[in-house]
């Protein structure tokens, strides 16, 4: 049996050809607008199906019914693949290709009297833009405000190749896979790339709880083999009808950015924006840009990718497993490991990250590496901004509160003694509810511990006492420098704006850290430029000083050693 899969050269109809020769035993014939077939070279099974005459290429404009026909005579089945390629900015173009193209095949199968039409569709046909789905159905109306013009055009496609099923013996019916992703994916993982590559991948748009519904490819082309199957078997549950097709595991997309990102070797996103800014962002920006001649593709998918970062879409796929038989073959982790594995979007080596997988930081180093950089680097969300709030309480109950420190020290002691005090008294159940009680060894602090902060105390005054000890001999101009500058800042930190100064470390302490995690080589090659010029100029002001006295002295000394060495 003969089959032709139009739009075999794109992203889906080229895993549709290699899933027909692997596990059929079909003619495949393989139509596209390209004028030569040129493989990749990992593609060694259509090589040989084309070498042995099981495979055959045609080149086909869809714009014209004449075109199509010789690629379809004779044939049985036709899948129509409309490829992503065919985005763009002219809707005249589109509209020839999509919809136009459309009519053509169907009068083009009808005339070579073929068996059966199976188009591939999008979920997106019945997306309201900004609109949540929540395990939506077949029942499902066409979109009334749709969220692109492709997205339109598709839907009208759609609608005549339905409208076209049992008309001169053709059965039709249509699939529409969610979210697409695999090998060779020039869609949703080079998006998510790009915006790794762009710095925007750090922020996570709302809190990320969304959920959707994402389809590994291959799945997507052994659902079009299911369909053909039932096509001819399920009758009225099967022809005319459009089914939704997923991977049946309903994501965050929160989580699958983060496992995209991982497995490509990208870094994982940390920092949370408020969603309702950036849709308002979206929508002003989309009006201005509709406004202008730059509607361009590249524009269209950053607003898809943004809609999809919002809005929840998850589909019911129940009928398509009732009544195609469909079940995924792939896993949704298993697929995004291999689109992984096999995509040249892995992460290059200039291209420095942080992952999960990945070593440690610089800046968590710097830290630690224990507890206060898990906190200051927002590893637990939670915690952190637990830590965050008691410092801020802290930083209220003893600077702005208008106490004096030594009051204000009084009355939080005052408070915890009567808050142990009355935690003491609670009975051992309140309600069915068990009090745990506090331990004695809460309260204690350990030889070693203690021990451990006298050795740091000691050591710090025992540096400090070197230092002033350099300073008295007036030996060093680079010291005194060191040790002048920061004090007589401290002087009028501590004078004048202590408690201002106090609650901006706070806040840089809780955001700095994490900034400089992100940035850490655009922030470093600027702090060597800026520590090269301070440099520069701290050795001229070090050379037009004066000499100490001391070091005077002994210069005169030793020149005149060395005129009496000669004499």
């Amino acid at each position: 049996m003969a089959i032709v899969v139009l739009g075999g050269r794109g992203f889906i109809g080229k895993v549709l050809v290699d899933r027909l020769l692997r596990v059929g035993n079909w003619m495949v014939r393989i139509a596209d607008s390209f004028p030569t077939l040129e493989l990749e070279p990992h593609e060694s099974l259509l090589s040989h199906a084309l070498s042995s005459g099981r495979a055959s290429y045609f080149h086909v404009d869809l714009r014209h019914k004449s075109n199509i026909i010789p690629a379809i005579d004779g044939a049985s089945v036709v899948f129509y693949m409309d490829a992503r390629d065919s985005y763009a900015h002219d809707f005249y173009i589109c509209h020839t290709i999509i919809v136009q193209g459309a009519k053509n095949i169907i009068a083009a199968c009808q005339e070579c009297k073929v068996k059966r039409l199976l188009y591939n569709s999008s979920a997106d046909v019945v997306l309201n833009s900004w609109q949540d789905i929540h395990g939506g159905d077949e029942s499902l109306p066409y979109s009334s405000k749709f969220v692109n013009m492709v997205t339109d055009l598709k839907a009208q496609a759609e609608a005549l190749v339905l409208a076209a099923n049992d008309a001169d013996g053709l059965l039709t019916c249509a699939l529409r896979p969610s979210y697409v992703f695999g090998p060779g994916d020039n869609y949703l993982s080079s998006l998510l790339v790009n915006v790794v590559k762009s710095g925007w991948a750090k922020f996570i748009i709302g809190f990320g709880d969304n959920m959707s519904d994402f389809t590994y490819v291959e799945n997507v082309a052994h659902a079009h083999i299911c369909a053909e199957k039932a096509l001819t078997s399920r009758g009225s549950h099967v022809c005319g009808k459009a089914f939704f097709i997923t991977n049946l595991k309903p994501m965050k997309f929160r989580d699958f950015v983060t496992l995209v990102f991982q497995r490509l070797g990208y870094q994982r996103s940390i920092i949370k924006i408020p969603a309702r800014v950036i849709q308002y962002i979206t929508l002003i920006i989309k009006w201005t840009i509709s406004r202008m001649s730059d509607w361009s593709t590249e524009n269209v998918l950053v607003f898809d990718i943004i809609e999809l970062a919002l809005c929840h879409r998850r589909f019911n796929c129940s009928a398509a497993q009732k009544y195609i038989g469909y079940s995924p073959v792939v896993s949704l982790e298993e697929g995004v490991a291999v689109t992984a594995k096999s995509s040249h979007l892995a992460r290059e080596s200039s291209f420095s990250s942080y992952s999960d997988t990945d070593e440690e930081s610089k800046v968590h180093k710097l830290l630690g590496g224990g507890k206060v950089a898990e906190i200051l680097l927002w590893r637990d969300e939670q915690r952190t901004f637990t830590c965050f709030l008691l410092l801020v309480f802290i930083h209220y109950w003893f600077f702005l509160s208008g106490r004096s420190f030594l009051s204000s020290l009084a009355q939080l002691l005052l408070m915890i003694a009567a808050a142990l005090w009355g935690y003491s008294i609670l009975p051992p159940t309140i309600y069915g509810i068990a009090v745990p009680r506090i331990s004695w060894s809460f309260f204690e602090i350990s030889e070693v511990d203690m021990r451990n902060c006298f050795y740091n105390l000691a050591y710090m005054w025992n540096r400090m006492s070197h230092l002033a000890r350099l300073l008295a001999q007036g030996e060093d101009w680079s010291i005194f420098m060191k040790a002048a500058i920061p004090l007589y800042f401290l002087k009028l930190i501590i004078s004048d704006c202590l408690t201002f100064a106090i609650g901006i470390v706070l806040a840089l302490a809780f955001t700095s850290f994490l900034i400089y995690e992100q940035y850490e080589d655009e922030i470093d090659s600027t702090a060597n430029v800026i520590f090269s010029i301070s440099k520069g100029a701290f050795t001229l002001l070090m050379r037009s000083l004066p000499l100490p006295s001391a070091l005077l002295h002994s210069d005169s000394e030793i020149q005149s050693s060395r005129l009496k060495s000669k004499q």
